[in-house]
């Protein structure tokens, strides 16, 4: 594709002002100038003292930690999460543990052994460099997540580690000098930190680690990379639109709120807020469903609602009124889509292991803690029989009105159109359809059609994840494409042609949709225009029937206007050894691949049914 015809693509992928601003950006990056408006020095005279601080703390979610009084439950997974990471281990993604000492710089990837230049400036670094690896395992201990097992440890055991994490933060701040090295690359992995770090120094406020020295220093810190989260937000407000933009634009008005005595708060504190009420309006449709399509993204969304919504409530502000509407339309769309035993949703869209504010020792996959304690914050009701822990957190020092009725849990046919979720679900079956239009704004899988089946609480049917952002090209275009998703493909070819980084090019038309029910059965169909960047006119035509109160789904899939020299793929990705695939076509089984959390996969088993014909019907059911 010539280079005309690749900015005619992005064009129609991002639109011209997301090209135009990328153009300014890209020009100001190579010309020096986009550098220079990052300085490796900033000063910060002394505004407040650690005693005035301490003395004229904004409200938190508790003051400190002596005055936390929710009863003390500790467990062995607590003690052992804490002391592994006291030794140098550390839990990537909430599944991995690496050893990386007590002594790591901070820019090394543990993975690979690669280590980035901290005294580089920042816009000189690679991010997707394959030789480097993927630099979110640089990221994710300078996100500062693991100092909530220390925390946990140090309330729930009654014991004080706020040497390490004090130390934990020092240390960082000396090793990667303000807007250089791999740490400044992203805004959003600064905005986790800073918060993080505000949460440290709330819990750790009265410990005698912390002195004045150490107290100037991490406000400094925290100025300059607040500074470089204000000066960098159109890249994400333009250029990303996703839970970056949130994230950014939280903090903005979150450290503005809880710092006012730093420099510029009250107009970085508006800014912020106005830009965050923007993008929750933006982002969120009235149904719930979230603009990057993706369960885990929507999760970090759910928890960055929480802090903004009790923190701006606590210290006597209010966001617009659709702010708590949507972040209550959120919970129900999230907790419609789980499976009721575990709590685990569809491995649905992009899943880059994010857990920002681990507050309970509960699996990554299990949503209930963060669904109940926003769920809790809006309605004052309990959306599960269940107790977690992170609403004592949360919730401790907060009455408000709830204005805002409980979410029920809804049985039959269930439709989520703004973003194209259906849904079947029964006291033991869940049924997820996804078919929706595409929307470049966030990071896409080429998954139209996609159907995932729970039963009894297992998974049977599933959605292969997303493995790594970064790594080889082969990988990348299996947890990306359609070959990881139970859809339909043409041969090798899926619905849509990969683009750069997580662009995608022609994206499938949806013609029409439905799903209704007759006395026996649930039904889905649909029609779809796909594989158009082959030059094809192909329609797709995907009708799925469950049988009610059984086990039992038939697909029926019919493709007009194929091609005779292409093999019309039907994909079927389960581990369940109980699942009878029959249908009326060729059948055979291959290895697949299913990656549950970031950076790790399994193989699975990939049923294929084939044929060269244009129509296949496949019955689905459990023996």
């Amino acid at each position: 594709m010539s280079i005309i015809g690749k900015i005619i693509n992005i064009i129609k992928c991002k639109g011209i002002r997301y090209v135009l601003f990328r153009a300014n950006y890209e020009i100001k990056r190579k010309s020096g100038l986009l550098k220079l408006s990052y300085p490796t020095r900033i000063n910060l005279n002394k505004c407040i003292t650690l005693n005035e601080w301490r003395k004229n703390t904004l409200s938190f979610f508790f003051d400190s930690r002596e005055k936390l009084d929710f009863t003390k439950n500790p467990k062995y997974i607590i003690s052992e999460n804490a002391e592994r990471i006291l030794k140098g281990d550390i839990c990537y993604f909430s599944k991995t543990w690496f050893n990386i000492g007590n002594d790591y710089d901070w820019v090394t990837n543990p993975e690979n052994g690669y280590g980035y230049d901290s005294k580089k400036h920042w816009v000189e670094i690679e991010d997707l460099n394959l030789k480097n690896g993927d630099i979110k395992y640089v990221w994710e201990k300078s996100r500062f997540c693991f100092l909530y097992d220390i925390i946990r440890y140090d309330y729930h055991y009654d014991l004080d580690h706020s040497k390490y994490i004090f130390d934990s933060i020092s240390d960082w701040i000396e090793k990667n000098p303000l807007n250089c090295g791999p740490n400044y690359k992203c805004s959003q992995e600064i905005s986790i930190r800073i918060l993080n770090w505000t949460f440290a120094l709330y819990f750790y406020k009265n410990s005698s680690y912390l002195n004045e020295e150490l107290f100037q220093k991490i406000l400094k810190s925290i100025y300059g990379q607040v500074k470089h989260i204000e000066k960098n937000i159109n890249f994400s407000r333009i250029c990303v639109r996703n839970n970056h933009a949130i994230t950014e634009t939280l903090t903005l008005y979150l450290t503005s709120l809880l710092f006012p005595f730093l420099p510029g708060s009250i107009k970085r504190k508006n800014k912020g807020k106005k830009w965050f009420e923007q993008e929750i309006d933006f982002q969120i449709a009235d149904d719930g469903t979230f603009i990057q399509d993706s369960m885990n993204y929507h999760r970090v969304l759910i928890q960055l609602l929480t802090w903004g919504i009790i923190l701006a409530d606590i210290n006597g502000e209010r966001f617009s009124k659709y702010v708590y509407e949507k972040a209550l339309s959120s919970v129900n769309f999230l907790f419609q889509c789980q499976d009721e035993k575990n709590g685990w949703l569809p491995n649905y869209g992009a899943n880059d292991g994010a857990l920002f504010f681990p507050l309970n020792s509960n699996d990554y996959r299990d949503y209930r803690p963060q669904l109940d304690a926003l769920h809790q914050l809006l309605t004052g009701c309990k959306l599960y029989t269940e107790d977690f822990e992170d609403k004592q957190w949360y919730l401790s020092c907060i009455n408000r009105n709830h204005e805002l009725s409980p979410v029920q849990k809804q049985y039959g046919i269930l439709k989520f159109e703004n973003s194209g979720y259906f849904l079947f679900r029964e006291k033991e079956t869940l049924s997820f359809i996804r078919c929706g239009s595409f929307n470049n704004s966030k990071y896409g899988r080429a998954d139209c059609l996609h159907l995932d089946v729970w039963y009894k609480g297992e998974n049977i049917l599933f959605d292969g994840g997303s493995y790594k952002y970064n790594t080889e090209l082969e990988l990348i275009e299996y947890f990306n494409g359609s070959e990881s998703h139970n859809t339909v493909m043409l041969g090798k070819y899926g619905h849509m042609k990969k683009g750069l980084r997580f662009m995608w090019h022609n994206p499938p038309i949806i013609n029409q949709v439905k799903a209704e029910e007759s006395k026996e059965n649930y039904i889905f169909e649909t029609t779809i225009q796909s594989f158009t960047y082959l030059d094809l006119k192909v329609l797709i035509n995907r009708k799925i029937i469950k049988i009610k109160d059984a086990p039992y789904w038939i697909i029926e899939d019919s493709i007009i206007n194929k091609p005779s020299e292409f093999e019309l793929r039907q994909l079927w990705h389960t581990n369940n050894q109980n699942i009878n695939i029959e249908t009326n076509c060729s059948k055979r089984i291959v290895l697949g691949k299913v990656s549950d959390y970031y950076g790790t996969f399994i193989e699975s088993s990939q049923v294929e049914v084939f044929t060269n014909s244009n129509y296949i019907i496949t019955n689905i059911f459990i023996s």
